[in-house]
């Protein structure tokens, strides 16, 4: 029986986890009471990664890791990800995760050229949207929780942009008609922006911001994790299709 798997790229701070869990208890959260198994595979101590064949969609986490540092076990998820692509399967990347299949499929990552985005932000769907199943439902502008100090700097051939904002050009894309990079955080809750935050308070004021006005700016943001659960959507309509 195929699964959905959670690729677990790193672990989040101590403290937040202490708090609310890890990435794949937030992920496995968002994607809601899914007709489909879920499994945690751990990137970074798990090995071999499952066939495509074996998945019946995949969601890859953020991570505190650096795409361009081009870590052993990212290498074999990078290689991972083609096969997948190749085989078509669902999948869905959130900020590590979204980097690393725009890197696998041919686009650039790279330093974030205003620094690093934090906080709740606002973004906006492009008309590409129109026919995309991931946000076809979703209002034109809404909050998303954002952190991340690298970008998809250039995007893959043949990626079809879909959400922006002011200070990312790339917080969306989609590659054929299965897979999706999304920058923002659609499993984070204001309780974990807000550590977040807190956690990188020295770093951001060294950067000239404002920790305290980036807290009182952080609110819920119920329409991006809205995307999680799309995805399981699609990943149970696909897999009912092929049943058939």
């Amino acid at each position: 029986m195929k699964k959905l798997f959670i690729i677990k790229t790193g672990s989040t701070f101590p403290a937040t986890a202490k708090h609310f869990g890890d990435f794949e208890k937030w992920t496995a959260d968002a994607l809601g009471a899914a007709d489909v198994e879920i499994c945690i595979f751990d990137a970074k101590h798990d090995m071999p990664l499952p066939a495509a064949t074996e998945c019946a969609g995949v969601v890859i986490t953020g991570s505190h890791s650096w795409v361009t540092d081009n870590l052993p076990w990212s290498v074999k998820l990078e290689k991972w990800i083609v096969s997948l692509l190749e085989a078509r399967t669902p999948l869905f990347g959130i900020c590590y995760g979204h980097q690393l299949i725009a890197q696998a499929a041919g686009g650039l990552v790279g330093d974030c050229p205003r620094g690093q985005e934090i906080g709740t932000v606002a973004i906006h769907l492009l008309p590409e949207c129109g026919d995309d199943a991931l946000f076809q439902q979703l209002p034109q502008s809404f909050s998303v929780h954002a952190t991340h100090s690298q970008t998809v700097q250039r995007l893959p051939p043949d990626a079809i942009r879909l959400a922006a904002n002011n200070y990312e050009p790339n917080h969306a894309f989609r590659l054929g008609d299965c897979a999706w990079g999304v920058q923002f955080h659609p499993e984070f809750n204001a309780g974990i922006m807000r550590s977040y935050i807190k956690e990188q308070t020295d770093e951001l004021e060294s950067a000239g911001m404002d920790v305290s006005e980036l807290l009182n700016s952080v609110i819920e943001t119920p329409v991006a994790a809205k995307a999680l659960r799309n995805f399981a959507r699609i990943v149970e309509k696909r897999k009912l299709i092929k049943l058939k």
